[in-house]
């Protein structure tokens, strides 16, 4: 029984960047000397055990047969007669084929250390073109090493891929899972721009389809280092509300990031405007965002917006702005004004937003007069 580091790990160390996991196979052994061994077995599609000690995975050397369409169409063996080798090969690019025994040797078969010096993205073997998601796998390494370049022969067969529906086999959750993985990566627009050029961005994400001009934005949203909400609002934020609901939809959108888009689609113009707006149109905002009571989500929306108007390298006016008035027209108590009001109920609502209009009307004189000031 032999055991090897694999994929990420390896590939990380090469590149000399921190290694976070590390997936190990183990070539010669059956379950049964696994159990012996103390691993503990949790795979269910395929031997994976935890080690006792580390709680590291290890699985078995395997191979794999394709029997249906989409991702999930596979039949899987394992033996203890399954090579290293044979185990890379099921891989999908070469530089996460690579193995590194117990005494450190390189176990190398398909050449990754020399795409990982190249730069470059390529299959190891047609067996990619069997599993779509090793597109949008690709596309999102693409997104985290933005100096690597897809292989030609690699594109072209995720074209043929994308021209014989594989594509369309994947389930939304998967899909999502993927691209707000690549949004979380230090340069989204490289995953994007993978998929436009394989031509599976038509398929799975066609509102923003339509050129480059979201790229700027998105990196802007990631070099700032904002939450996954904002990326995806960034993401949108030149769509129409109904587009940003239909993609949201199609690929089932968590509700937090659902939100936030459709809110930064339809009032990021109002956020690029805010030193224009009086009080009033303020507080109408606010109230359109349900700002009072989710503040925290509303100056989400303004980060969002803010990588589209000024760029993001710098907090914008408009967000000192927004979030002074903001806790100027919070500040305003409420309930105090309804028990002032407790004989005309009906008229609670206007007189609330009266102290509102007039808190911030105050918060914003208050910081002019103070720029005014030497």
């Amino acid at each position: 029984m032999k055991t090897y580091v694999v994929g990420g790990a390896v590939r990380d160390e090469l590149l000399g960047l921190p290694v976070k996991d590390h997936d190990h196979v183990v070539v010669g052994a059956t379950p049964e000397d696994m159990v012996k061994a103390g691993f503990r077995p949790v795979g269910k599609d395929f031997p994976v055990f935890l080690h006792p000690e580390t709680q590291e995975e290890y699985a078995l050397a395997r191979t794999e047969r394709k029997t249906a369409p989409g991702y999930k169409g596979f039949v899987f063996h394992t033996s203890s007669d399954v090579t290293l080798e044979e185990d890379l090969v099921r891989r999908d690019l070469t530089i996460n084929a690579i193995a590194r025994g117990d005494d450190g040797v390189l176990v190398d078969p398909y050449q990754g250390q020399r795409d990982i010096r190249d730069r470059i993205f390529r299959h190891v073997s047609d067996a990619f073109a069997e599993d779509p998601v090793r597109i949008l796998r690709l596309a999102r390494f693409a997104s985290r090493y933005p100096d690597f370049r897809v292989a030609p022969e690699t594109n072209a067969l995720m074209k043929r891929m994308v021209e014989e529906g594989e594509v369309d086999a994947l389930v939304p959750e998967r899909v999502w899972q993927e691209i707000a993985r690549g949004l979380m990566e230090q340069k989204p627009s490289r995953m994007l721009q993978v998929l436009r050029d394989c031509g599976a961005l038509s398929r799975i994400l066609p509102e923003v389809d339509d050129g480059h001009a979201v790229a700027p934005v998105i990196d802007c949203a990631a070099a700032q280092g904002h939450e996954l909400p904002v990326r995806f609002a960034a993401l949108t934020l030149a769509l129409e509300v109904a587009q940003v609901e239909q993609a949201s939809k199609r690929l089932k959108v968590p509700t937090e990031c659902r939100d936030l888009a459709v809110m930064t689609a339809r009032d990021r113009v109002s956020v690029g405007q805010a030193q224009a707006l009086d009080a009033a149109a303020l507080v109408s905002l606010f109230e359109r965002c349900d700002g009072f009571r989710k503040p925290a989500r509303f100056m989400q929306m303004v980060l969002a917006a803010e990588c589209a108007n000024v760029g993001g390298t710098s907090p914008s006016p408009q967000r000192g702005l927004l979030a002074r008035a903001l806790d100027a027209a919070r500040a305003v108590n409420a309930g105090e004004i309804a028990q002032r009001s407790a004989a005309e109920p009906q008229q609670i609502p206007e007189l609330v937003r009266a102290a509102r209009v007039q808190a911030v009307h105050a918060a914003i004189g208050a910081e002019g007069r103070n720029d005014d000031q030497p």
